[in-house]
């Protein structure tokens, strides 16, 4: 072998250009060596390469990659063939001889294996006949060389292509090139030109300019002049190396002949090949048909075996039958006493019902009764309850408590507590229905298994059917009656189950407990019925006797089933190897299919299949067998080759030898270490495979008395022949239909319902005619069984009547005969087709009457697997040679004064040629024109003419017949006259003509006044009056005016009107008169014309347009603009003035201005109205707050509402539903055995329709703002809300002037050319934080309060946004009555904030400030007011003393004390009382030593006296502390209640308010004794208090009633009297004691007696007491007067003193020991 060897040099094409050949060497062995070198590199000449390629000594080293060809940078070729150290070591004349062949690369692995294949059927078969004829076998190297010098052969064509392409591409770069260059040198001409006139007009600013883009220009020049030398070089290089390749190609043409030459040699070897493998494989069909033979007397031998088994186990069936008839007589008759006993206890349970419902009935009485009751108790109940409520809110209010929130957070933890005990009741009822089930499905279970064991199991039944229908029969005829009640109870339970599942289950759930629930009322129907023998005996016998037929039945099944399972594909789950997952399997065959096609039985096949090892690891194969049905045709020969490697292959032989005639298929399964595989194989016997190129004929328009031919090919791609004919009967089988295409089933409808409707009868007569004896008789019965299996609905009871399928026949046979006289068959009607053979069939069409011709046959075959194949025939007969192939032209719609043509074809039929004429009616000569007028049409061909249609808008008065004005349709004949023809060629053209005008509504648009800084609109109507689409545009618009839609142009559908809007802007002021242009799509104008008047207003605006930011539903925006008065009287004189207008222009003055903003705007402009002197601005403050508007709000509300509905009502259907399921009826057992449907009456009422006034949806007018639905609303608007983005324009009025001079208060004029306009966009986002209290108020109102207390007001924010916000507050003021009291915090999304805020007036007047709850993204504000009152409250009493008098111990005494409140505002309160106040000392002696102390010398009773023994106070006040509501009074009740006697009892109460003033002070007094009698007056004789201790009591000796009476201890009563002596006159001194008597609710006696003992005694020391005896009622008292007189004898500071006792009878009798000490005093007291 002898190789040059190069090494590859490439390089930028843009450093240096290389030039590279080609060389092609060849030797041989057909090999081909590539090299590219350089042109400056060692070169190889062409004589060396032809001594080479003479002496053959050049061959082609094999290598393991293949070529590397590739392009550089300059498209050159680059093959890598080896490297420099061969080159080194091999020199260039060396050469190497090598007789071993060389190794095949892994593309050509496919010849080896062809050879190998040649090899082992030379082997097997001993055939050397074909070796002889071929002589010697050629080498597998040279088929090998033969194929690698066709792909080498190629590789230089596509390189030679891929040349020529470089090429071309170069010359188009160079003429592009020349094309700059030339485009360049013109400018540079014209640019010189232009600087020679520039010079010469001495504009030198513009010759510097010109000259240096002369400059620039000519370096442009330069740059593509080199470019194109390069360029031009880069060609010719390319150009000689394709001159060099095209050299090569022609050197090579000899070897391209020897390869053809080998080629086709190859390609004969492989048929001779084919040829006797096709021998081989007929050989092993013989020997497979021989198998099969043997294998079906073999069947036949068993088939006889298992029908004799199968009639002895009949009869064993019948006999076992009789034998259970008679138990089941006797089971029979115990059911029917059964039966009988039920009904009678049925009787008895329905006279039981009936008793109960009369007992019911009294009942309902009585609960109607009782529910009267307990109603009124649940009214009075509820009444209760409401009033504790109210009392519950009183009370928390006046404790100053929430009473709302504290009634809502106990309700709802009432209905927490409610929701978690029916949630347990839930979880419970749910428990115990699982464990019922749980309990049923055992029970269930229990019963199946029971059953299954004490039952023969159904497998015999199923084995004989005919033993399952026997006993069915004997079972009806014994027992006719209705189903058990076993079987019913069976259906109520699947019945129930089936309603519960439809809702929670599927519905293949609900038929598996179907099946499960009817086979056990099938085995307990069948366990209740067999009635038990009294002795064991046969019957055990005969069950045994099953039970061991039916095991060994189920074992062999099992046998069976085995192989077959064996059989079957073998899942091969996914493995992993060296931790690689392996999917399939572990080895792959080829082929992949092992293929026995088209066999013959009796003949030998052999296959050749390689196993090729494809997973990760090394592996080994082991036969297991092939697949059951190919056992006894297939064998395999293979002999385990032990591991193999990964990518290593073995070879398996399969050698078939089929002895049936049938298609089998099957598998050969191996085992591997990986897991198991196989190989599937497939066998085919010979079949018919028939076709025709076509079923559809059309020969089309012929002239009569001419013939035309048609062939039809019909090919057999089978491998089997057949006999066909030719029908062209009506009456077909039904397979038919299966074989028309869906055109020919619509044409031909009736014929294929009669080919479906033809009977068995038929089918069989048409089946053995075609047929003949081709088959036995035996065959042709198994496959009409067979065929009516496949098709049973062909006798079904939806076959057409008989009746109908013959008249359709017959009319269809009629319709054959006209239709088809003039088409025929040709001679070849029927024969035989070999295998894979075609035939050519003729069909004649021979018109002889003008019209249609049709003819439909089918051609049929003796093998009864091909289907007859149908073919329509269609041919039209026509009667003049010459005719129009499109006798009516139709130009569509077509416009007045355009141009249409349209072809006219003329054809003729005859031999020979015509001359035509065309003519135009008169009417239409000036619109429509045939050219040519007159020509030649030649025999069999076709004539074009060129009709020209231009219509004019006369035509309606020249064509007046023919065109129709109003609706534009347009009619003419056109005649076409042939020379020797008499009846002319006739043509219609139609056409609708219509008018192409576009028409404005307007001719003039006038937009009058217009400012300079606001745009004025108006709308023009154009309509376009044609039937067709225009397209439209207006052209030349002027810049000041804008036009819409679309900037003036679109498309006019036909009679459509398009409003047009002109939108004017002046851009000075001045008088503008314009037109515009209006272009249709033909290039028709339609003017337009236009006038407007531009105007300058006095004021302006710093900003015409206000883009807001993004702003957040509850937030603010402000933007600030300025207002400016530019008229000044220095600029007055300069500003331009239309003329129309100069008389309306007002002098130099004030400007008012007002900005009118439009209803509920979300814009507020401050301020919106002032007046501007001249050459004055004004700041205008513009805020945009976005909210969301009542109507959007009240929409969303109903929305929800109706929802709600929808849901309730959903809620009521499915409650419905469930009531109705659970109120079915349910049937009742008669004595008859009847049912009876137990309704109650709830369901009429649940049936009809319910009114439910809540289900009515409201009217959006109904929702009141701020309540519940509408914050719900309100809520949901914000929580769907994605932004909103609007815009609106504020016009600003300003007036011409100010007011009147004369009149200031009149209003000036405004003219509106004078207004502005302020165009605002405002963009609304979702806001991130909204307020959830209040109802989503921004305000919180504290409302009034009074001077000095304090409101705490609570508002909860909410981030509804996905972003954690930080939240940061403004300052309050820090001397203002607002605080916030609690922090604030980062809140992460959908987290709430309750912010806590107090309210405290110092000053009687109205607050209001501004809470800014700031984050990232909005600043929301919160409006606090609050208005400060100074109370004004009155009391009843107006300080001082209050006196209860004498109570009885033990018993109270009240006092009413009304407070009015009289201000505007709810005032609190508080009522003290000095016991009880936190500043009084305690203790009892500090008290008494504080008190003592305080009172030592003083003659007034202690501020608080004695108090009760029990530590309470002695007087009680209710209520405590309150409120008051404005207007309102409130009765305090003040209570005293001593339990022990005392007459020093004092407090003292304070009525205070919250503020800390004080309203009152009241003091308390009051007096207790143990009886109802008293005496009241004297000295004091004690201290005003009194120890808190209760007296001792000692042990004294027993008294009797009298002594008692005598000795009981007497109260001791000092009386000083005191009287004046003045001027020797003594005035008498008077004293008073009162005598009372106390109103008790016990039962005492009602009045009371007093008397003096021993008044006589007085009278000596000039005492009198009167009265010295009384009465005294209840609740009364009296008064006892003392008077004291000196006598005359007195003697001055003498003290008279006497004692006498007083006695008191009341509920006792007490005595009092009355001491008088008179004295005369000259002092005045």
């Amino acid at each position: 072998m002898y190789m040059h060897k190069r090494r590859v040099v490439s390089r930028d094409c843009k450093a240096s250009p290389l030039t590279s050949r080609l060389l092609g060497n060849t030797n041989k062995h057909g090999g081909v060596t590539f090299v590219v070198r350089k042109k400056y590199f060692e070169k190889i000449s062409y004589q060396e390469v032809e001594t080479l390629n003479k002496r053959g000594e050049m061959d082609v080293e094999e290598r393991d990659s293949p070529f590397d060809v590739a392009s550089d940078r300059c498209g050159l070729l680059s093959v890598h063939l080896s490297t420099d150290e061969d080159s080194d070591e091999d020199g260039p004349d060396q050469e190497t001889f090598n007789d071993e062949e060389p190794a095949l690369p892994p593309d050509l692995k496919w010849l080896e294996e062809l050879y190998e294949d040649d090899h082992g059927d030379v082997d097997g078969d001993g055939d050397l006949a074909l070796a002889a004829v071929n002589g010697k076998k050629r080498r597998c190297a040279e088929t090998a060389r033969m194929f690698k010098l066709r792909r080498n052969l190629d590789q230089l064509d596509r390189f030679y292509r891929q040349k020529e392409d470089d090429v071309l591409k170069a010359r188009e770069e160079l003429k592009l090139c020349h094309q700059n260059i030339e485009s360049l040198m013109e400018d540079r001409d014209n640019l010189e030109n232009e600087i020679e006139r520039q010079r010469a007009a001495n504009n030198s600013v513009a010759v510097f300019r010109l000259r240096a883009q002369h400059k620039h220009l000519c370096q442009k020049l330069q740059s593509e002049e080199e470019l194109e030398g390069h360029i031009n070089t880069g060609l010719k290089q390319q150009e000689l190396l394709q001159s060099e390749v095209e050299v090569e190609l022609g050197r090579f043409s000899s070897l391209r002949q020897e390869v053809q030459e080998e080629e086709r040699v190859f390609q004969v070897l492989k048929d001779q090949k084919a040829v006797t493998r096709l021998q081989q494989q007929r050989k092993a069909s013989q020997n497979l048909q021989f198998k099969m033979q043997h294998h079906r007397d073999k069947q036949a031998a068993m088939l006889k075996k298992a029908e004799a088994e199968c009639q002895k186990k009949i009869e064993e069936g019948q006999a076992n039958c009789k034998l259970a008839a008679k138990y089941l007589k006797d089971t029979i008759k115990r059911m029917h006493r059964q039966e009988a006993e039920k009904e009678q206890q049925s009787r008895e349970l329905l006279e039981k019902r009936i008793q109960a419902v009369k007992s019911l009935k009294s009942n309902i009485a009585a609960t109607q009764e009782s529910l009267r009751v307990q109603q009124s108790r649940a009214k009075t109940s509820a009444q209760k309850k409401e009033q504790r409520q109210r009392q519950l809110k009183e009370s928390l209010e006046a404790q100053g408590i929430n009473s709302i929130k504290y009634m809502y957070q106990q309700k709802q933890l009432e209905e927490i507590k409610q929701k978690q005990a029916e949630f347990e009741e839930r979880q419970k009822s749910k428990r115990v229905e699982i464990v019922e089930k749980m309990l049923q499905e055992g029970q269930l279970e229990k019963s199946r298994k029971r059953h299954q064991a004490l039952l023969p199991k159904p497998s015999v039944t199923d084995k004989f059917p005919s033993l399952g229908r026997a006993r069915e029969k004997l079972l009806r005829y014994l027992d006719p009656g209705p189903p058990s009640a076993t079987e019913e109870r069976a259906t109520m339970q699947l019945r129930q189950f089936s309603d519960i599942s439809s809702s929670s289950s599927a519905s293949s759930d609900v038929e598996d407990l179907e099946e499960t629930l009817h086979q056990e009322v099938d085995h307990q129907r069948l366990a209740d019925s067999l009635a038990e023998p009294e002795f064991s005996g046969l019957w055990d016998q005969n069950y045994k006797k099953l039970l061991n037929e039916k095991t060994t039945l189920v074992q062999t099944g099992v046998k069976q089933e085995e192989p077959a399972m064996a059989s079957g594909k073998l899942n091969i789950p996914a493995k992993k190897v060296h931790g690689k997952e392996l999917k399939g399997p572990p080895f792959i065959s080829k082929p992949g299919v092992i293929l026995f096609k088209d066999f013959e039985v009796g003949t030998m096949y052999k296959k050749k299949v390689v196993l090729t090892n494809i997973s990760y690891v090394t592996n080994q194969s082991k036969l297991l067998g092939v697949s059951a049905q190919l056992k006894d045709f297939l064998s395999i020969n293979f002999e385990p080759p032990g591991s193999l490697s990964t990518g290593m292959s073995c070879d398996m032989q399969a050698v078939f030898q089929p002895m049936i005639n049938k298609d089998l298929e099957g598998e050969v399964q191996f085992a591997s270490a990986v897991g198991p595989f196989s190989v599937p194989v497939r066998c085919t016997i010979k079949k018919c495979d028939l076709e025709v190129d076509s079923q559809f004929i059309d020969f089309g328009s012929h002239v009569v008395g001419q013939t035309i031919s048609w062939t039809i090919t019909l090919t057999n791609k089978g491998a089997l022949p057949t006999l066909f004919s030719l029908d062209t009967s009506t009456c077909l089988s039904p397979e038919t239909s299966h074989v028309q295409t869906a055109s020919q089933v619509s044409a031909d409808t009736c014929q294929e319902k009669s080919s479906h409707n033809t009977t068995s009868d038929d089918q069989s007569s048409s089946v053995s005619m075609g047929t003949g004896e081709l088959q036995p008789k035996q065959e042709s019965q198994e496959l009409s069984e067979a065929l009516q299996q496949e098709h049973p609905e062909a006798t079904g009871p939806e076959v057409i009547p008989e009746t109908c399928v013959s008249t359709d026949v017959h009319v269809q046979m009629d319709q054959s005969h006209s239709d088809s006289g003039d088409i025929s068959l040709g001679n070849v009607r029927e024969g035989e087709i070999g295998p894979f053979e075609s035939l050519k069939l003729e069909v004649v069409f021979t018109p002889t009457i003008p019209g249609e011709a049709k003819l439909d046959f089918h051609v049929k075959f003796s093998d009864l697997t091909c289907k007859p194949i149908p073919i329509q025939v269609r041919g039209v007969a026509v009667s003049v040679p010459v005719c129009v192939v499109q006798p009516s032209i139709d130009l569509k719609i077509c416009m007045f004064d355009r141009l249409y043509q349209d072809s006219i074809m003329v054809q003729n039929r005859a031999n020979t040629a015509l001359k035509l004429t065309f003519e135009v009616c008169p009417e239409m000569r000036k619109h429509m024109e045939i050219l040519p007028k007159t020509g030649f049409v030649q025999a069999q061909s076709n004539f074009n003419a060129q009709l020209k249609f231009l219509p004019r808008s006369s035509l309606s008065k020249d064509a007046k017949k023919l065109f129709d004005s109003d609706t534009g349709v347009l009619e003419a004949p056109m005649t076409v006259q042939v020379a020797g023809q008499v009846k002319p060629a006739h043509f219609t053209v139609h056409a609708v003509v219509t008018s192409s005008d576009l028409q404005f509504d307007r001719t003039e648009v006038d937009f009058g006044f217009c400012s300079i800084y606001r745009s004025i609109k108006s709308s023009v109507r154009l309509t376009n009056l044609s039937l067709l689409p225009q397209d439209f545009g207006f052209l030349g618009v002027p810049e000041f005016i804008k036009l819409q839609p679309d900037d003036g142009f679109g498309t006019l559908l036909p009679q459509e009107t398009l409003e047009i809007d002109l939108i004017f802007s002046a851009n000075k002021a001045k008088e503008y008169r314009f037109q515009l242009s209006c272009k249709s799509g033909i290039n028709r104008d339609f003017p337009l014309s236009c006038r407007a008047v531009g105007v300058c207003p006095p004021l302006q605006l710093s900003h015409s347009l206000v883009q807001f930011e993004a702003t957040a539903v509850g937030d603010r925006s402000t933007a600030v603009l300025y207002l400016i008065n530019l008229q000044t009287k220095h600029n007055q004189s300069k500003q331009p003035v239309p003329t129309l207008v100069k008389d309306a222009v007002a002098p130099v003055a004030p400007r008012l201005f007002s900005f009118s903003l439009p209803e509920d705007s979300d814009i507020s402009i401050s301020p919106s109205a002032g007046s501007l002197l001249p050459g004055e601005r004004c700041l205008v403050q513009v805020t945009f707050r976005p909210r969301l508007s009542d109507q959007d709000i009240k929409e969303e509300a109903l929305r929800l509402l109706q929802r709600a509905k929808l849901l309730r009502e959903k809620e009521l259907e499915r409650n419905r539903h469930a009531e109705h399921e659970t109120k079915k009826e349910v049937p009742v057992e008669t004595g008859k055995q009847k049912k009876t449907s137990v309704i109650p009456k709830s369901s009429k009422a649940s049936d009809g329709p319910k009114s439910d006034p809540l289900t009515e949806s409201p009217n959006p007018a109904d929702i009141q703002p701020w309540s519940e639905q509408y914050e719900e609303a309100r809520a949901s608007l914000l929580s769907s809300f994605t932004q909103r983005y609007g815009e609106c324009t504020v016009p600003c009025f300003v007036s011409d002037g100010g007011p009147p001079e004369d009149d200031r208060q009149a209003q000036p004029t405004w003219s509106p050319f004078n207004t502005l306009f302020l165009k605002l966009q405002c963009p609304a986002v979702q806001p991130p934080l909204v307020v959830i209290s209040s109802n989503g108020k921004n305000v919180i109102d504290f409302h009034q309060l009074a001077v000095g207390e304090k409101v705490i007001e609570r508002f909860t924010v909410q981030n509804i946004s996905r972003e954690a916000l930080d939240l940061r507050s403004s300052v309050l003021d820090v001397h203002g009555p607002f605080s916030l009291l609690n922090a604030l915090r980062c809140i992460r999304p959908g987290e709430k904030h309750t912010l806590v805020l107090t309210f405290s007036p110092s000053l009687e007047k109205k607050y209001c400030e501004i809470l800014e709850v700031c984050s990232q993204k909005m600043t929301l504000e919160m409006t606090l007011c609050g208005e400060g009152v100074v109370p004004a409250v009155t009391s009843s009493h107006p300080g001082g003393l209050l006196d209860f008098g004498y109570v009885l111990e033990k018993e109270s005494t009240s006092q009413v004390l009304k407070l009015q409140n009289c201000s505007a505002v709810a005032v609190g309160f508080r009522l003290l009382l000095a016991s009880l106040s936190p500043s009084r000392p305690q203790g009892g002696a500090d008290s008494v030593a504080f008190l003592l102390r305080t009172y030592t010398d003083s003659q007034v009773q202690p501020t608080v006296g004695t108090q009760n023994y029990s530590g309470l106070s002695v007087f009680s006040v209710v209520p405590a502390e309150g409120s008051i509501a404005p207007g309102q009074s409130l009765d305090v009740a003040v209570t005293f209640q001593p339990d022990h006697p005392s007459v020093n009892c004092s407090d003292r109460l304070t009525i205070e308010l919250m503020n800390k003033s004080k309203l009152c002070v009241v003091d308390l007094k009051g007096a207790a004794f143990s009886h109802n009698m008293y005496l009241f007056g004297g000295d004091l004789l004690t201290v005003p208090i009194e120890s808190l201790l209760p007296p001792l009591i000692t042990s004294q000796p027993h008294l009797t009633a009298k002594s008692e009476l005598m000795e009981k201890p007497t109260n001791p009563v000092l009386v000083t009297l005191r009287a004046g002596y003045s001027a020797g006159v003594f005035t008498p001194a008077v004293r008073e004691l009162q005598v009372g008597c106390i109103r008790s609710t016990q039962p005492i006696k009602k009045s009371g007696e007093f008397h003096w003992d021993n008044v006589a005694s007085l009278q000596q020391l000039g005492f009198s007491v009167e009265p010295s005896k009384g009465t005294v009622e209840t609740g009364h008292k009296r008064t006892i007067t003392v008077t004291w007189t000196p006598h005359s004898g007195y003697k001055p500071y003498e003290v008279v003193q006497t004692c006498l006792p007083l006695t008191l009878k009341g509920d006792e009798t007490n005595v009092y020991r009355v001491t008088l000490m008179a004295l005369v005093s000259t002092t005045a007291d």
